[in-house]
């Protein structure tokens, strides 16, 4: 590593921390119909996984009261 032979004034490191550049970015594309259509429809499917696995999962969560809570343990062999 080498180091520079001349100092650099403090000034110039302040004042390049507050340059700006003057250089617009270009305006962002504007998206096609099939775009959008596939973000809504990769939305949709997304929502329909999780409302379906709800709908699936409800049975296993639900607690029968009506059947008398039995371990494997406790029955004979």
């Amino acid at each position: 590593m080498f180091r520079r032979r001349e100092p650099v004034p403090f000034a110039f490191i302040a004042e390049a921390d507050r340059f700006r550049s003057n250089v617009t970015p270009p305006p962002p594309e504007r998206s096609s119909v099939s775009r959008i259509a596939g973000r809504w429809l990769l939305g949709l499917t997304i929502v329909a996984g999780l409302v379906g696995s709800l709908v699936i999962g409800m049975p296993a969560l639900r607690v029968d009261s009506s059947q008398p809570q039995q371990s494997q343990a406790s029955q004979g062999r």
